[in-house]
């Protein structure tokens, strides 16, 4: 049995954008990924305030939503993970913002 492995090939992240159903960004050599929102729960529940108010981390390996504490990591968008975040996470994440 043959067995081929495939080279993920990584370029920085130089924009993002967000709408109600999908999570794009723009990589430096042309391409886009897009993935479906509901794959980063926090991103799901976010304003659109809150969605716009990302920051390209690192080298452009990732995104990084502060008020969010969310992170995404291109290398995960090329690979096709959705966020690890548990629902006991979420759970509490959310819980803590409907408090004042």
């Amino acid at each position: 049995m043959v067995t081929s492995t495939v080279e993920i090939r990584l370029s920085p992240a130089v924009n993002v954008s967000v709408s109600d159903d999908t999570l794009s960004v723009d990589l430096a050599d042309g391409r886009t990924l897009s993935v479906p929102l509901e794959w980063f729960p926090r991103l799901t529940h976010a304003t659109i305030d809150e969605r716009s108010a990302w920051q390209i981390s690192g080298n452009g390996d990732g995104i990084r939503w502060d008020g969010l504490d969310e992170d995404v990591s291109i290398e995960g968008l090329l690979a096709g993970r959705p966020s690890g975040e548990t629902q006991a996470s979420l759970k509490r994440w959310l819980g803590g913002r409907h408090q004042s």
